[in-house]
């Protein structure tokens, strides 16, 4: 069994699938948290994040570890999580995002990985386990989200708001739900009300 759940950014994937997967008694993985490492990776060696071939050279030591309660991100032995949710890769990870020999890459290392499993991100379920069994789309108003982030962030809600309107138009030829994915509105809805609407629907 395979779930996917993409969503746009800060619509609260990465919770979301945690809980699932937890509920579950199966690990999730999160296409994001790859993005990102190349992304602080390449920040970290001063490299063009739109050049594909000065990114793909650092990434032979990347290992993503798929944990029911949150994944981490390795490089040669090094734990790169804490640092992967920083403006700094917030601002980068798009541009990363957009280059196909790295989507390459981040699908190839997740397809890897054996199931059952919860998939998140923005094309899991369009491009990168478009077979899944059963897939979900989350999203929410721009406000809600930089609401949601304001509290994990100390940045002001306007600018953060912003910030996500425009990785969303950044984002937008990968970030689609699949035409048999489920979308559900997160803004009214508590973090266990929509892992709560997923496992119904599981069920």
């Amino acid at each position: 069994m395979i779930v996917t759940i993409d969503g746009v950014a800060a619509s609260g994937k990465s919770s979301v699938s945690s809980g699932v997967a937890q509920a579950l008694g199966v690990p999730y993985v999160s296409s994001g948290l790859l993005y990102r490492a190349v992304t602080l990776l390449g920040l970290n060696a001063g490299a063009d994040l739109a050049d594909a071939a000065t990114l793909l050279p650092l990434l032979s030591g990347v290992r993503l570890e798929p944990l029911a309660s949150g994944n981490r991100v390795w490089n040669a032995g090094a734990d790169l999580t804490a640092d992967l949710h920083s403006t700094r890769v917030d601002a980068g990870v798009s541009t990363v995002a957009a280059i196909p020999q790295i989507r390459q890459w981040v699908d190839d290392q997740l397809r890897a990985l054996p199931a059952p499993l919860v998939a998140e991100g923005r094309d899991m379920g369009t491009n990168v386990f478009p077979y899944a069994q059963h897939k979900f789309y989350l999203t929410a108003s721009p406000r809600v989200r930089a609401e949601r982030r304001a509290k994990e962030r100390p940045e002001d809600i306007p600018a953060i708001e912003a910030a996500l309107t425009e990785r969303d138009r950044q984002d937008t030829t990968q970030s689609a739900p699949a035409p048999d994915a489920r979308v559900i509105d997160t803004g009214p809805l508590t973090l266990q009300g929509v892992i709560d609407t997923i496992l119904e629907h599981l069920r």
